[in-house]
Order: C-alpha cells, then structure tokens, then sequence
C-alpha cells in the first residue's frame, strides 16, 4: 500500500465525520447564498477545525468564490478544498540539513506517542543512509528508555541512556560526544515534556541547548514538539503553551488514524505559525510520513471505492 492510500485510509474517520455533513450540506443548494456559507462555516467548527480557523476558512472560500463569480456548490466545493490546503502551506525547509550535524530534540507529554515516534524517525533515518544516534534524555521515566533501547535495537541504531532519574543533560553531553566519536549526522533526543511547571521545562531545554551549544557547534538544530491528533482541540492549547515555553520549530501529530478529530491538523498547521512536519496515521514504521498540505487535503477529501 503506497502513502497516499495509507494517509487516505487513516483519515477516514475525520473524513467520514467531515465529508458526510459537507455533501449534505453541498446537495442542498442550487446556487450558493449566504445562507449556505453560514452553513458551511458551522460543519467546519463541528469537524474540530475551531472556531477562529472555522471563520477564516469560510471567509476565504467566499471571497474567492465572488472573486470568480462561482454560483455553482461544485464549484464552490473546489475552491474549499484549495483554501485549506493553501491554509496549511508553510515555509518549512527540510527537517535534515544534508552534510551537517544535526540535531532533533523532541518534546511531548506522556501519551502521545513520542518515543515510539522517535523511534520509527531513527529507523526511517537509517534507511535513507543516515547514520543515527538516540539519547534517552527523558530520564524521568524508566519506561521511556526502555522503550527507546527495544527502539534503537530494531532500527539497528546505537543508542546512549543513563539509569531513571539522571541528569538528563549529563545524558545529552554523552550522546554528543559519541555523536562526535562515531560520526553520526543525526543525533535524536527524547526529551522530558512535562507542563506542570513552565520554568522548569524552561530551564531543563536551555540546559539540554547550552550543552549542545557548546559539544556540537554549528549543528542544525531542531525542537519538534508531538501531540496526540484523538485529543482534538486540546492538541491545539496543548501545542500553544508549549509554544509559549519552548523555541518549537515544528510539529508531529499522531494517532490520527484514531480519531475523527483530524481537522485539528489544519487549525494547528493554520494558527500557530509553526510548521507541523509529520503525521501518524498507524502503527507501522512507515504510518509516520513527512507533512504535505496538498496531500492531505487530498486525502480528506477523496472516498475510497469500500467507503
């Protein structure tokens, strides 16, 4: 099965949910009014798109609409599809800069998948040819590097951790000079992303970059942050306080295979200013794929021949 059939298939509880209420809605009109657009402003909302987003999306689709002159719901229904697309478009450079170091601090609450994302981006990694290091720097929890090591010995990746509670910027100081010492070019950290006490996350990020800083200087760096796409619009606030704690750079939605809450991906990909650069549609190694905004529009709005 190719991506695009994976993505589609994964989206087909959040497209069931959404493309149901748009074809009622669509099969009503002859032309569209106001009425209609009022109409189409209210699915978005119930779709779990938010409201701030629900209303942006309805005024472009309606200005672009009278821009053209389109009367016709089919025609109006192109127009939506582009919007949203266009609405998930960001200046997002690659995740990986080819001949350099680079390093990917992932964030994320317990629950959301983030160890085992950071494991199948390692074993996605070592395919392409890259040689991969994993520092279980999420130290608070025995599971998480438990997790991480069953991780790094499947994807064939080497792997540096310390016992449940040490510093986890010992941890980072470690996995860069073994980064160094065997000439990896991507060194993956779990980090801890606890929201109790922002001070704290704060402090522990600047500790874990000042580290990195000064090991690996001149390494591309990125902060990745993971949210659980099942948790709708919590995800967004989830993703705005952490934004406001943390230099995020982007972000990895999960589980939206599971939910019918998909539409979050376009709220927070819309609002937040911060590129989203993969999503999870199962559990496979290959279910986590880099992020295309038309791809995905694509997908939400495309029925398969078993639906």
């Amino acid at each position: 099965m190719g991506w695009f059939e994976s993505l589609r298939r994964g989206l087909s509880k959040t497209r069931n949910r959404f493309l149901g209420s748009l074809e009622s809605l669509f099969g009503a009109y002859d032309e569209v009014d106001d009425d209609f657009f009022d109409e189409l402003e209210e699915i978005l909302i119930l779709a779990d798109i938010g409201m701030e987003t629900a209303v942006e999306i309805t005024d472009r689709v309606r200005e672009e609409s009278r821009d053209r002159r389109l009367k016709k719901p089919a025609e109006v229904y192109e127009v939506l599809k582009e919007q949203i697309a266009d609405m998930m478009r960001a200046e997002d450079p690659d995740i990986i800069e080819e001949g350099a170091m680079n390093v990917l601090l992932v964030i994320g609450v317990n629950g959301v998948g983030k160890t085992t994302t950071i494991g199948k981006m390692a074993a996605q990694f070592t395919s392409e040819g890259h040689k991969v290091l994993l520092a279980a720097a999420d130290t608070f929890r025995a599971a998480a590097i438990d997790q991480l090591k069953i991780w790094a010995d499947r994807s064939g990746v080497d792997i540096v951790a310390h016992q449940e509670g040490a510093d986890p910027g010992a941890v980072v100081y470690d996995a860069a000079q073994a980064a160094k010492a065997r000439k990896a070019d991507i060194l993956l950290c779990d980090t801890a992303g606890r929201l109790h006490n922002k001070k704290n996350l704060m402090d522990e990020l600047g500790k874990i970059n000042r580290i990195l800083d000064r090991e690996l200087p001149g390494a591309h760096k990125e902060v990745l942050l993971v949210v659980d796409s099942t948790t709708g619009q919590n995800a967004m606030q989830q993703a705005k306080l952490f934004a406001e704690t943390a230099p995020i750079t982007g972000i990895i939605l999960t589980k939206l295979d599971g939910t019918a809450k998909g539409g979050v991906v376009i709220s927070i990909a819309s609002q937040l200013g911060i590129p989203v650069k993969y999503i999870g549609v199962g559990e496979g190694i290959d279910d986590l794929q880099r992020f295309d905004p038309e791809e995905f529009a694509e997908a939400l709005f495309t029925q398969g021949a078993e639906e």
